[in-house]
C-alpha cells in the first residue's frame, strides 16, 4: 500500500495579487537611496568658529549677586503679574539700576494670562550707550507664579543681571570703558507665563530692529551644572558662532562643558518648536539668543524653589560666564547672523539642510510604493472613487470637530490668553474644563452621526474594495507628508512612522488580528513621540496631552499644522476601519437611502421626541 502523501503546503500569495499588492522590491530598492543623504549629512558635520575671550578683567561679584537675589525673594516673594509684590519688585529693580548711575526706562503694558485674565505688566531696563547702535541684551525675568518666593526662578537670574549691570555702570560712569555695542540690561515681566515681557520687547522696543544677540539668565542658582538652552518657537537655530562662544565661556568658568538638550531632543524641538525659556521668541524671530540655567528643560517647581536651596557658587559661575559672553560679543565684532538650523553636538554641529534631506529621502520609498500600488489598482480596474469619497467623509468629520474646537476657543471656553506657552505650574495647565469637553464631544458626536450614514456597511465588502479603501488612505497620507514638507520638513519625524508601518497593512489583511493590530499601533509612534516629549522632557506626565491641546487652543500651534493633523487622523480612521472589518466604500446613488444624512438625523430625532410625547399620556392613563 502506497504511503499517504502529506497535504500540500499552502502556497504563498503571488506578488502583485490582491493578497500581496505592495511591491516590496520597489520599497527596498528605493530605501537604499536614503544612504546617500546620510553620507552627505556625515560630511556636513562642522566645527563652528568662536569669538575670542574678552580682554577686560572679570568684575562679577558673586556675593553681591546672591545678596540681591535673597533681598528680592524676601521683600517681594509673590511676584505674579498684577500683584502688589510684582509692582514692588519692579520698583526695587528700578531703584537698583538708578543706584548704579543708570537712567531707568519702563515699559508698561497689559497681557492676557490664561486662567488669570488681562493684567498689567512692566519691563524695566537700563542702557549703556555704545559706539554703535547695534544692541546686545542681557535679560532675566523677575516674576513668578505666586506659589513660593522663587529664589532660584528667577530671583537668582535677577540678582546676576543686576550685578552685571553694576559692573558696566561703574565702568561707564568712570569713563573706564565705552562698549562697542549698546548694551541693554532688561528685567522682564511675565517670563513665567510664556515669556510675555520678551515678546513685548521684541514687538515694541525701539531696539528691536538692531538686536545683535541676547543672553538670558534663568534659575542660575540650582544644584545641577549649568545648561545652555537654544530652542526657538519657530524651526530656527541661533548663530552657531554665538553658541560655541557661549559654551566656551561657560567651560572656562566652570571647568566642564555645559549641559545641553540631546541631539534627538533638538530634532523634536525643530519639528515642534517649543521652550519654556525666554530665548525662544528671539530665536524664532531670527535673533541669536541663548539661555543660561541650572534647571532642566522645565523650570524648577515652585514647591522646591526656596531660599535655602540656592547654590551661591552656581550663581557666581553663571554670572561670570555671562560676563565673558558679553565681553566676547562686544569686542569680537558682528556675528554672521545666520538663522540656518542645525543640531548642536557640543564642539560640532550637523547642518539642518542635511537633516531635512535625510528626512525627505526617507519619504521617497513610501511615495513610490504607494504610486505603484495605485497603478496596480488602476490596471486591475479597481474603482478608487468610492474609497476616496469615504476618506472625504471622514475628513469632513474631523474638520467639523476642529472647527467646533476653534469656535469654542474664540468664545474663550478653553480660557483666554496670549498665544504663548502657559505656565505648567498653574491649574490652567493641568485641569481641563470638563463641561467644555463634554460640549465638544456632543457636537462632534452629532457630526459623526451625520457622516456615518454614508460609511456604514450595507453589504458584504469585497477584497478589492478593502484594498481600494487602504490605497485611498495611503494616498491621503502621501499628501499629508508633502504638506508637512512644505510647512516644516523636520515635522516628518512625527509622520514617517505611520507611513512606513501602515504601508504594509494591505499586505497583512489576512494575517492574525494581533499582527494587524501591531502594525496599526506601530504607526502611532509619531504622535506618541510628541506627547512623550512633553510628558518626560518637560515633566508634564499625564497632563501632556491636554497641554498640547491647550497650545492649539491658544493659537500657539499654526492652523495649517492643525489641518494637516486632522487630515492624518482621517486617514488613520479609514485604515483602522478596514483593519477591524468596519469599512464600507461610499455608497452609489442607488445604494443610498432616499433621505440625506442630515434629513435622516432630523427625522430620527423628531420620531424620538414624538414617541416620548405619546408615552407620557399613556403612562398617566395607566397610573390613574
Amino acid at each position: 500500500m502506497a504511503a499517504l502523501r502529506p497535504p500540500p503546503a499552502p502556497r504563498r500569495p503571488r506578488p502583485g495579487s490582491i493578497e500581496r499588492p505592495v511591491n516590496g522590491r520597489t520599497y527596498r530598492g528605493t530605501a537604499l537611496l536614503v544612504a546617500i543623504p546620510l553620507l552627505i549629512a556625515a560630511f556636513t558635520v562642522a566645527t563652528p568658529d568662536e569669538l575670542p575671550p574678552s580682554s577686560f578683567p572679570a568684575a562679577f561679584d558673586q556675593q553681591a549677586a546672591v545678596e540681591a537675589a535673597r533681598e528680592l525673594a524676601l521683600q517681594s516673594p509673590f511676584r505674579q503679574p498684577g500683584g502688589d509684590d510684582a509692582a514692588n519688585g519692579a520698583d526695587w529693580v528700578a531703584e537698583r539700576f538708578r543706584s548704579y548711575g543708570f537712567r531707568v526706562q519702563r515699559d508698561r503694558f497689559e497681557a492676557s494670562i490664561p486662567g488669570r485674565g488681562s493684567l498689567p505688566l512692566q519691563n524695566v531696563y537700563a542702557v549703556v550707550p555704545g559706539r554703535s547702535n547695534e544692541t546686545l541684551v542681557v535679560m532675566a525675568h523677575r516674576d513668578n507664579v505666586g506659589i513660593s518666593p522663587a529664589a532660584n526662578d528667577n530671583a537668582s537670574g535677577t540678582g546676576a543681571l543686576l550685578e552685571l549691570a553694576r559692573g558696566y555702570g561703574l565702568r561707564a560712569n568712570t569713563a573706564a570703558i565705552t562698549p562697542a555695542h549698546t548694551i541693554v540690561f532688561l528685567s522682564t515681566d511675565g517670563g513665567a507665563f510664556g515669556g510675555l515681557g520678551a515678546v513685548r520687547f521684541l514687538e515694541r522696543s525701539s531696539y528691536r530692529d538692531r538686536l545683535e544677540a541676547v543672553v538670558n539668565l534663568v534659575a542660575v542658582g540650582g544644584r545641577r551644572p549649568l545648561r545652555i538652552e537654544i530652542a526657538g518657537d519657530r524651526p530656527r537655530s541661533p548663530d552657531p558662532t554665538f553658541i560655541q562662544t557661549a559654551a566656551s565661556r561657560v567651560e572656562q568658568r566652570v571647568g566642564m562643558e555645559p549641559r545641553r538638550t540631546t541631539a534627538f531632543g533638538q530634532l523634536i524641538d525643530l519639528a515642534f518648536p517649543f521652550s519654556f525659556y525666554e530665548q525662544a521668541p528671539f530665536v524664532g524671530r531670527g535673533v541669536p539668543a541663548v539661555t543660561l540655567t541650572s534647571a532642566d528643560e522645565r523650570p524648577p517647581r515652585p514647591g522646591t524653589d526656596t531660599l535655602g536651596a540656592l547654590v551661591e557658587q552656581r550663581i557666581g559661575q553663571a554670572g561670570g560666564a555671562a560676563e565673558g559672553i558679553l565681553g566676547s560679543l562686544d569686542e569680537g565684532g558682528a556675528l554672521p547672523g545666520s538663522t540656518a538650523t542645525y543640531i548642536w553636538l557640543g564642539p560640532r554641529i550637523i547642518r539642518g539642510w542635511a537633516i531635512k534631506l535625510v528626512l525627505i529621502a526617507a519619504l521617497l520609498p513610501f511615495l513610490l510604493t504607494v504610486v505603484d500600488l495605485f497603478a496596480r489598482c488602476r490596471r486591475r480596474r479597481i474603482p478608487l472613487a468610492p474609497a476616496l469619497r469615504s476618506y472625504r467623509s471622514r475628513l469632513v468629520f474631523w474638520l467639523w470637530t476642529g472647527a467646533v474646537f476653534g469656535l469654542l476657543a474664540l468664545l474663550g471656553v478653553w480660557g483666554d490668553g496670549e498665544a504663548r506657552p502657559p505656565s505648567p505650574d498653574t491649574d490652567f495647565a493641568g485641569d481641563p474644563p470638563l463641561l467644555a469637553l463634554g460640549l465638544l464631544a456632543s457636537l462632534s458626536l452629532a457630526g459623526w452621526f451625520v457622516v456615518r450614514e454614508r460609511l456604514l456597511p450595507r453589504r458584504a465588502v469585497g477584497s478589492e474594495e478593502e484594498l481600494a479603501g487602504q490605497t485611498a488612505a495611503l494616498l491621503a497620507l502621501g499628501v499629508v507628508a508633502l504638506l508637512t514638507v512644505a510647512t516644516n520638513p523636520f515635522a516628518l519625524i512625527f509622520v514617517l512612522p505611520s507611513l512606513h508601518a501602515w504601508l504594509w497593512l494591505p499586505q497583512v489583511r489576512y494575517r492574525p488580528i494581533w499582527l494587524r493590530g501591531a502594525v496599526l499601533a506601530t504607526g502611532l509612534a509619531g504622535p506618541l513621540l510628541l506627547i512623550g516629549s512633553f510628558a518626560w522632557r518637560f515633566e508634564l506626565g499625564t497632563d501632556a496631552p491636554w497641554y498640547v491641546v491647550q497650545l492649539a487652543a491658544l493659537g500657539y500651534v499654526p492652523i495649517p499644522s492643525i489641518a494637516i493633523g486632522l487630515a492624518w487622523l482621517a486617514a488613520a480612521g479609514q485604515l483602522a476601519a478596514v483593519n477591524t472589518g468596519r469599512y464600507a466604500p461610499y455608497p452609489s446613488a442607488r445604494e443610498r437611502p432616499p433621505r440625506g444624512p442630515i434629513r435622516e438625523l432630523v427625522r430620527r430625532l423628531l420620531l424620538l421626541l414624538l414617541n416620548r410625547g405619546r408615552e407620557r399620556p399613556l403612562k398617566r392613563a395607566v397610573g390613574s
